[in-house]
């Protein structure tokens, strides 16, 4: 296996370089990916983080996997890690590059194009071509809880067999977005499964030990690793998402536990108007799961409060 020109053989374990950029200010920014091989043959998994420099549950998941014993001894195929695709984003604890652009917006890339665009065209040039599939972790962006949830294409049997395999508490039917690696590994023939848990600079454990857990059971189940003790929790397969907005403007609270079930017409949260003169219901339009939530108290009418997941 070669990455970036440097060749990692069967047995090895070694830290590359497969991106390098140039700050304004001289500065040198590497990035490095953690690749660990078997001496006998099977999949290459990647497993990335960071890929916008504020999800950070998803980077402190694969500092714990990259920790684990378990990959020290392989006992077939390979494992990638890169705990911090965008690392420049990282340094400032921003979602988007400097100049505002998404890198997850930015794929394919190209060789010459802007920072994202760059970064972009490293992974797909010299990460995607050595993998067979992958796991990016990401976050939920600025106050938004995402209860940990596996998101693939349900019409696309190996992509569902391989999440199941992951084993998280929800996984959902989730269509491709332009300018995402995840459409573009599809078009070259690799599989992309996204893990979204927890909030933007905040810790959760819930969302760590769910990723932790996860990727050790995915390794196990495809006899990457040997057998571990892991916690097998029931996995839901949602068909459908939606969005419960808010209908008045004021302040918002919840009633239901994050990632319960709740039927059609039951009170959800409510809104209420600072000086207590009035309060609204937020009413479940169907029968589904709290699979995200809006941690921001005070709202604006239309507001995307409650993500909520339909079982398929």
């Amino acid at each position: 296996m070669v990455i970036n020109g440097t060749t990692i053989a069967p047995g090895e374990n070694k830290q590359v370089v497969f991106s390098q950029y140039e700050l304004p200010s001289q500065s040198v920014i590497e990035t490095p990916a953690y690749v660990f091989r078997s001496v006998n043959a099977g999949p290459c998994l990647l497993l990335s983080a960071g890929m916008h420099g504020e999800e950070t549950n998803g980077i402190e998941t694969l500092r714990e996997v990259l920790k684990h014993e378990s990959l020290q001894n392989l006992l077939c195929g390979t494992v990638i890690i890169i705990p911090i695709i965008n690392v420049v984003s990282f340094i400032f604890n921003q979602r988007e590059l400097p100049g505002g652009r998404d890198l997850n917006r930015c794929f394919p890339g190209t060789r010459n194009g802007s920072l994202g665009s760059r970064m972009a065209h490293d992974i797909m040039h010299n990460i995607l071509p050595v993998i067979d599939f992958g796991v990016d972790f990401h976050t939920g962006g600025a106050k938004i809880n995402n209860y940990p949830q596996l998101r693939c294409v349900f019409d696309e049997p190996k992509h569902l067999e391989l999440a199941k395999l992951f084993a998280p508490p929800f996984i959902i039917n989730s269509p491709y977005r332009d300018g995402s690696f995840r459409v573009e590994a599809s078009k070259r023939g690799k599989i992309i499964l996204v893990f979204e848990a927890g909030e933007s600079l905040r810790f959760n454990n819930t969302a760590i030990n769910e990723g932790l857990q996860g990727c050790l059971r995915l390794m196990k189940n495809l006899n990457m690793i040997a057998p571990v003790d892991l916690p097998q929790s029931r996995t839901i397969l949602i068909g459908k998402d939606k969005w419960v907005r808010a209908s008045e403007a004021g302040l918002f609270r919840t009633h239901k536990k994050f990632g319960a079930y709740f039927e059609k017409d039951q009170v959800l949260g409510t809104i209420s108007d600072p000086y207590n003169k009035s309060e609204v219901n937020l009413i479940a339009p169907d029968n589904g799961f709290i699979i995200g939530i809006n941690n921001q108290p005070v709202v604006h009418v239309g507001d995307a409060l409650l993500h909520i997941g339909i079982e398929k």
